[in-house]
């Protein structure tokens, strides 16, 4: 429906729409929908999709965990390390809890912790569809870290749109382009009906009005 070649002409559009700004602005593509009945159907789309290209920066990453996955979590690319002492701790701080929740893009969590993550934190962490990836006893932590850093969370929030962020100023055309490509087909997979249930594609910077496919094709 949609190719690179069009998706790099939306990025250099979008530039021109916004012009300068004194800050790095990102790049959200905005998929509308139709045709999708949300209160028949059990429509919601809340999925982490792994780009081709990593943002300028990089999204925080909090880990759960203890003992020797802890200290391998310390020497990974996560942002923080929370041991079980800590959670425990901050159980009854809810101004603590959610600034944690509101702190971190991703959550990882050694798998005995889970449940009582869900019991701590889920109020916090469950909206924003941020409850931690299990992270299963000897398992290459440090990988998981390293992969979450090019990962984005894509949300429909239970209306008939469908936004993620794509990239930043800070990147080249061509590698916003194909993050585009990868968040959209990451879309379109979820959709009842595929590509028959995409109305619009929009793509804007974050202080601009969106750039739409139909003004490119004029």
């Amino acid at each position: 429906m949609v190719n690179l070649k069009q998706f790099v002409k939306m990025v250099k559009e979008a530039r021109k729409k916004s012009g300068k700004r004194n800050f790095n602005q990102s790049f959200e593509l905005i998929v509308t929908l139709r045709d999708i009945d949300i209160k028949k159907q059990d429509f919601n789309i809340s999925e982490v999709v792994y780009l081709a290209h990593k943002f300028t920066k990089k999204p925080g990453i909090c880990v759960f965990a203890g003992g020797d996955m802890a200290l391998k979590a310390k020497r990974s690319k996560a942002d923080r390390i929370i041991e079980p002492e800590e959670l425990e701790k901050n159980a009854t701080d809810k101004r603590q809890l959610r600034k944690i929740s509101n702190g971190y893009s991703f959550f990882l969590s050694e798998t005995t912790l889970m449940p009582k993550i869900g019991k701590i934190l889920g109020q916090f962490l469950g909206p924003k569809g941020k409850m931690p990836t299990p992270v299963p006893p000897n398992a290459p932590v440090e990988n998981m870290v390293e992969r979450f850093t090019s990962a984005v969370r894509i949300r429909s929030r239970g209306q008939l749109a469908v936004a993620g962020k794509v990239g930043d100023e800070s990147m080249s055309d061509e590698a916003v382009a194909e993050n585009t490509v990868v968040i959209f087909n990451a879309i379109e997979k979820k959709l009842p009906s595929g590509n028959n249930n995409i109305d619009r594609i929009m793509l804007k910077l974050t202080m601009a009005e969106p750039v739409t496919i139909s003004e490119m094709n004029k």
